[in-house]
């Protein structure tokens, strides 16, 4: 995929509140691309900046490699769904479609036809006629997408379109941008804080924190290739575990820790005596019959029944420091109780040293 859009060295201040400190971030062609942070972090600052609601106090926003910091609104070819869909209230779902067509002086035979195909491409066709508050939260989401894509925008904008619908309309919502965007082939800036959306939505995401970016890549990336503790904790459920190496050779490092002493397999530059966080995913943790050369003795502090699966939490006799397991079937965690005694094993190789 080709590049399409550039922030470079992009800052913003309001007075003196720090927003975004220089950000660097490029958008490939077709792709949909989340920008993931929690709330007040700077997310929809960066969408209004590239929409040109807002201009950045430094750096550059370069598309099709030029530098359109200064371009209108109306100039740029990018289109933006809030929300709160800023749907108007006064005209029926075609009207709403066709109006970035009409102040464009588009004939009306012209107009009809596009907005036909695009109702049809959103699964709207029979509603043309509906006035927006006739119609339910993911139809009026679908009529704001399709005013966004009748002009044929480059790039189209979403600042947590979903956040004001309901659990099962949103996931629904999910996969109906996630086909859309595919059929269409524009690419997708999409706002979220909500992790899982990321995850199902994107091709790589941008985790915003502190005013700039923690990291960029893929959602397999980010979940299994965290580069700082932040990412691990923040992007999916991570126990750090605080160690200390005990002993080494070129296969293994023996460390001790909160939870008992373990191996390590993985090749570090640390030595004898270095201490370090290891991140390790809670499904990467196996509940084992009996001891062996690398299981931790832990007690069972509840248990999180999920349906088909269970989480369990437990501690160790050495501290309160909780480890936390997931994924167990239920028929398996309906054997234990809280406070019983459990043997566990690190998938030590799906871990990360920090």
């Amino acid at each position: 995929m080709s590049e399409i859009l550039e922030l470079k060295n992009i800052s913003k201040y309001y007075g003196k509140t720090k927003v975004l400190e220089n950000i660097n971030l490029k958008i490939e062609n077709n792709e949909f691309f989340t920008i993931l942070g929690s709330s007040g972090s700077g997310k929809s600052t960066i969408i209004r900046m590239i929409g040109g609601f807002v201009k950045p106090s430094a750096g550059e926003i370069i598309f099709e490699d030029k530098i359109i910091n200064e371009q209108p609104i109306f100039e740029r070819p990018f289109n933006t769904v809030f929300q709160d869909y800023a749907l108007f209230p006064n005209m029926n779902v075609f009207n709403n479609v066709g109006f970035g067509l009409k102040i464009k002086n588009i004939d009306q035979s012209t107009i009809k036809k596009k907005v036909d195909e695009v109702l049809t491409v959103v699964g709207l066709e029979n509603l043309s006629n509906r006035m927006p508050q006739e119609l339910s939260g993911g139809q009026q989401q679908r009529v704001a997408l399709a005013r966004a894509i009748i002009c044929e925008p480059k790039v189209i904008l979403l600042d947590e379109p979903l956040g004001a619908l309901d659990a099962e309309l949103r996931k629904q919502m999910q996969l109906f941008l996630k086909e859309i965007q595919k059929k269409i082939k524009i690419s997708f800036i999409f706002i979220t804080h909500d992790q899982e959306e990321a995850i199902f939505l994107s091709d790589r995401i941008a985790v915003l924190n502190n005013h700039k970016f923690e990291q960029i890549g893929s959602p397999k990336d980010l979940y299994y290739f965290p580069k700082t503790t932040y990412m691990a904790k923040f992007f999916g459920e991570c126990n750090l575990i605080e160690c200390k190496i005990l002993e080494q050779d070129k296969e293994k490092i023996v460390v001790e820790s909160d939870f008992g002493k373990f191996s390590i397999f993985k090749n570090t530059n640390l030595t004898i005596g270095d201490s370090f966080s290891f991140g390790v995913r809670p499904e990467e943790i196996q509940i084992v019959n009996g001891k062996n050369t690398n299981s931790l003795e832990l007690i069972i502090r509840d248990i999180e029944f999920k349906g088909s699966t269970s989480n369990i939490n437990a501690k160790s006799s050495l501290s309160d420091k909780i480890l936390k397991i997931q994924n167990i079937s239920s028929n398996v965690s309906q054997s234990f109780k809280e406070g019983d005694p459990i043997q566990v094993e690190l998938n030590t190789s799906g871990g990360t040293i920090f």
